[in-house]
């Protein structure tokens, strides 16, 4: 592993156990930092353990995350207890209607004083962006983040503006209101890494839910201040880098590329998954396997987001549709069948 400054973890808040840093190895140190945010973020969201370990796989591998479900489950809490989790830049753009691509990325501005055109960025310019409610922007609008969710930069007046790294953008839309909304184009669903659904919670866990609101001083809301920052943007590139060092068997490497090309042939699938999806499910793959401890990749790594990275990727056949199935048990029949390597 590399001892390069930029790969270091900071000791203060990278081993939530107390351990000399010197005797930890860098992966253990940030597995055990993976996990303390996953616990910090189970104190702000109950019920959605599965949604917390997908963004998490999601940022450990560097990737954006597009959050589905009805209103009042968390979406938009989930991003603002990361927010406050992560010592970085957090930007938040409310999508409506009238929202214009220079309300997203910035523009040039001119200055009397100077005489001159000057550039004013836009909210983009950050380390973690919430995209709330994207499907409610017309698509000018939210072509105006495929540039920068796929390159980290931003073109302004003709001039190329990288980002603050890391970036990832965090979008929600709401599946059941159709009415004054814009289905994302293929090409920036594309770009999500991960579409995440959320469903409503168990009964004890709605019940620990309205308990612990309905004690607190927000209204209908859970508090996300009490949660501690514990990680910053150094230490955020730092796992990045070491969960992309994990070791991966060649054998895990073709088991990945297997489940997206099966999806081009599949019964039931008139769209399959591009090549972006073999890359994001080895990626997740990488980032599982650091949130779980591992020291390498296994197939169960790749298997456990493969749902979430292939769901927006691929189209259902409209005679399933009409039947009332769904992409999940179409892509969950597909899981079951091709043959993962044993190691």
């Amino acid at each position: 592993m590399s001892e390069h400054p930029s790969e270091q973890l900071s000791p203060a808040v990278a081993v939530p156990a107390p351990a000399p840093s010197g005797q930890m190895p860098q992966r253990q140190r940030a597995s055990q930092l993976a996990q303390a945010l996953r616990l910090e973020l189970h104190k702000a969201l109950i019920g959605q353990n599965a949604v917390v370990d997908d963004v998490l796989t999601a940022l450990i591998a560097g990737g954006h995350v597009l959050i589905e479900g009805v209103p009042g489950l968390g979406k938009t809490l989930l991003v603002r207890a990361l927010a406050r989790c992560f010592g970085g830049e957090f930007a938040r753009i409310q999508f409506t209607p009238d929202l214009m691509p220079s309300d997203v990325t910035g523009h040039a501005v001119y200055d009397l004083q100077s005489e001159q055109f000057k550039l004013r960025k836009g909210p983009v310019f950050t380390n973690l962006l919430l995209a709330d409610e994207i499907n409610r922007a017309p698509a000018k609008t939210q072509a105006a983040l495929l540039e920068v969710m796929q390159e980290r930069q931003v073109t302004l007046e003709g001039r190329p503006l990288a980002v603050p790294l890391p970036f990832m953008v965090l979008a929600t839309q709401n599946p059941i209101e159709q009415e004054g909304t814009y289905p994302l184009p293929e090409a920036e669903l594309d770009r999500f890494m991960l579409k995440l659904r959320m469903d409503y919670p168990e009964q004890d866990e709605e019940l620990n839910m309205v308990r612990q609101v309905t004690r607190s001083t927000r209204a209908d809301m859970l508090d996300v201040t009490p949660l501690r920052a514990l990680l910053q943007a150094k230490d955020l590139l730092a796992i990045q880098k070491i969960a992309s060092d994990l070791p991966l068997d060649e054998q895990v490497l073709d088991y990945a590329v297997r489940l997206a090309r099966a999806t081009r042939s599949w019964p039931g699938l008139i769209l399959g998954a591009g090549p972006r999806a073999s890359i994001a499910l080895v990626r997740g793959g990488r980032a599982r396997a650091l949130l779980r401890g591992g020291d390498f990749v296994l197939p169960d790594d790749i298997k456990r987001c493969a749902l979430a990275v292939l769901r927006h990727r691929v189209r259902l056949a409209p005679e399933l549709d009409i039947e009332g199935l769904e992409v999940d048990q179409v892509l969950q029949q597909l899981l079951d069948q091709v043959p993962a390597p044993r190691l």
